[in-house]
């Protein structure tokens, strides 16, 4: 019997991949992770019970230090510096898939499961990252990071599923999970009120600076370039008589640069920290289908190599192609690869 080390939150998504892992045959250990140094323990509590219901070992893993050093730090510092961090990529980089495989195998544990939508294929002597088959819970985006050997090593038992078989699942298996709502957008962010957070956490914040339009003219006075993303219109704190958008973070000049309806958009960009699945690093340009923010559309694009990272041509313009955030490039199902990106242009 296999042995796997199950990421455990007590939610009906971890929860039913534990049943479903257990009815495979599985042996399953649960394991869940304690990032949070304020949580109340309610996260733990429900994974405990989750477990016991379904009679399997379950740890819990103190991981509050690496946490806030990959997640909440790098989260305040992106921020700090205009630009927009995707917090669940790295935290599937750093812990999930990190930390976790770290844990597994000082438990002499070969494979790791977690409640993500998604699939690994494997493909000739590689494993392939796709899509989820629901395609409205995919998230294929926020695991472009993984490397060969860990998706060799892991299970993802909702790959098939849609959230309400996983319900239905959870209620005919008379699990108490079955009707526990989704987890929150950012785990350490309670209210998901991120203004807040980097006030309360940030050593100091950024100071208010100028407004300009993409001529460079001072348009008026800005809070904060930690309160700006790209894209943005609403929020703003200033009527200009007509809809204007962030176009640009730039924190050197403690400038946010502000365009009309359609100067949000991109013809290009450059990423950096590229992974890539089902080779190592492309040996030429590739096409692909590109996705610059988790949930928002494709686009089509070029994909070329660069020094230290790729640079990307779209097709058509993309909207809100934000520095922090990851392109992750697809097709079809298959996910390629992705990076952070850099500069748009």
């Amino acid at each position: 019997m296999d042995k796997i080390l199950l990421g455990m939150s007590g939610g009906v998504d971890s929860t039913v991949a534990a049943y479903i892992l257990k009815e495979q045959g599985y042996h399953v250990v649960g394991a869940t992770l304690d990032l949070l140094p304020e949580s109340d323990g309610s996260i733990v509590e429900s994974a405990r019970k989750a477990a016991a219901q379904l009679g399997i070992e379950h740890h819990v893993l103190d991981m509050k230090d690496i946490f806030k050093r990959s997640v909440i730090d790098n989260f305040l510092t992106e921020y700090l510096h205009g630009r927009t961090p995707s917090p669940c990529v790295e935290c599937n980089r750093c812990i999930k898939f990190g930390a976790m495989f770290d844990a597994a195998e000082e438990m002499g544990i070969d494979l790791i499961a977690t409640g993500h939508y998604a699939k690994v294929v494997p493909d000739g002597g590689r494993y392939l990252l796709k899509k989820a088959d629901c395609t409205e819970k995919d998230q294929s985006y926020m695991l472009y990071t993984l490397s060969q050997e860990q998706l060799k090593k892991t299970v993802f038992p909702l790959q098939s599923l849609t959230k309400e078989q996983v319900r239905d699942i959870a209620r005919k298996a008379g699990l108490d999970a079955a009707d526990r709502g989704d987890s929150q957008e950012i785990c350490f962010i309670e209210d998901n009120d991120y203004i807040r957070f980097l006030t309360d956490n940030a050593d100091k914040l950024p100071p208010s600076g100028e407004f300009v339009d993409t001529k460079g003219n001072i348009l008026g006075k800005h809070q904060g370039i930690h309160r700006y993303t790209v894209g943005q219109r609403k929020g703003l704190g200033i009527a200009f008589g007509k809809p204007m958008f962030v176009v640009k973070v730039d924190a050197k000049s403690n400038r946010v640069i502000l365009g009309e309806a359609g100067e949000e958009y991109s013809k290009s960009l450059y990423a950096v920290c590229t992974n890539f699945i089902p080779f190592d690093r492309p040996a030429e340009p590739f096409e692909a289908e590109c996705k610059v923010r988790y949930g928002n559309k494709t686009y089509k694009g070029i994909v070329y190599p660069a020094d230290g990272g790729v640079r990307v041509e779209f097709a058509d313009k993309a909207r809100a192609v934000t520095p922090g955030q990851s392109v992750v490039f697809y097709n079809g199902d298959t996910v390629i690869g992705g990076g952070i990106i850099e500069k748009a242009q």
